[in-house]
């Protein structure tokens, strides 16, 4: 199964077929049968969407869409954290939003990053659903336009401190393809080191949509900008701009910043604690291969069998 969950990823980021296998090239035909039905499924799905047959929600509050057109390895839930960080610093409660894929090791992670602080995480397919529980719990506060307008759901139960925690802004971690629910700013994540593959849609390639989505995109961000050579960089750049010439692109790096040891995650240790050590790494995110590279590239390693230490990473965002 590994193998052949391989052969489909190299088909999707390898555009010369001269260099494939027997296998690969006997997965092309059924790829491209499901990807043209995907295809169409997905163009339906949005042509209800547009005619109004599928009816759009609005929340009560600002909402940011960070997303992407690809599979896995885009920074979107280290963006969501970012995000929903840099709006608690202004004063404004924020509600991240997310499925809870694979288990929802990624809603864990947050909930550890985030746990004291204002930010809520909300774990759910139906993003409606979950944040209408948490605006009953807290309250919102709606920060647009020129009326304020605030409603508190206060549950006798809970107490008066409930006030203090209004939300005031939702985060939809992975929200570019969730088309029901409708957003103020819709942040596209692009990998710098995988940007489109081959350009084909799913499974035949990484695509989720085609590319021409990025129009609907207020901002583009590449990802692991720091471990891309300037050319691509340039390249990505002129990909975005000729789709849609007057969006703004920023660029992320992640950096390590400690290391904590999983049986007590509150302990912290300096990154020069295993410097020159000989140690074992493990990745189990979207993109190892960037996990790979910045770990070489810091001369920092990740996990060691015998004290069973993580690396805490940290999104840094520079023009």
């Amino acid at each position: 199964m590994e193998k052949l969950k391989q052969a489909v990823k190299e088909i999707a980021y390898y555009r010369h077929q001269a260099k494939f296998s027997k296998l690969h090239l006997s997965l092309i035909p059924f790829l491209s049968l499901s990807s043209s039905l995907y295809g169409a499924l997905l163009y339906t799905r949005q042509s209800l969407y547009r005619s109004g047959f599928f009816s759009k929600n609005r929340l009560p509050v600002p909402v940011i869409s960070v997303g992407n057109l690809t599979w896995g390895g885009n920074g979107k839930t280290p963006m969501a954290e970012f995000i929903a960080k840099r709006l608690a610093d202004y004063g404004i409660s924020p509600l991240i939003l997310t499925r809870g894929y694979a288990g929802g090791d990624e809603a864990k992670m947050l909930k550890r990053h985030l746990l004291g602080g204002p930010v809520k995480v909300g774990v759910g397919a139906n993003r409606v659903a979950t944040a209408n529980l948490f605006f009953e719990k807290y309250g919102y506060v709606d920060y647009r336009g020129s009326k304020f307008f605030e409603r508190t759901y206060l549950d006798p139960k809970m107490g008066s401190h409930v006030g203090s925690q209004k939300i005031g802004a939702a985060v939809l971690d992975d929200g570019m393809q969730h088309w029901s629910l409708c957003r103020d700013l819709e942040i596209v994540m692009i990998n710098g080191l995988m940007p489109w593959g081959n350009c084909k849609l799913l499974p035949l390639g990484p695509l989720r949509e085609p590319l021409i989505a990025i129009k609907r995109a207020n901002i583009a961000v590449v990802h692991h900008a720091d471990l891309v050579l300037e050319q691509k960089l340039k390249d990505i750049k002129l990909v975005v701009q000729e789709i849609k010439e007057s969006l703004p692109i920023f660029y992320t790096r992640m950096t390590p910043s400690y290391f904590f040891e999983l049986r007590n995650i509150s302990t912290k240790m300096h990154l020069g604690a295993v410097l020159d050590a000989v140690v074992l790494c493990v990745s189990a995110i979207g993109s190892p291969d960037a996990f790979v590279r910045a770990m070489e590239k810091d001369h920092y390693l990740s996990i060691d069998l015998t004290s069973v230490t993580i690396t805490r990473f940290n999104l840094r965002i520079f023009i």
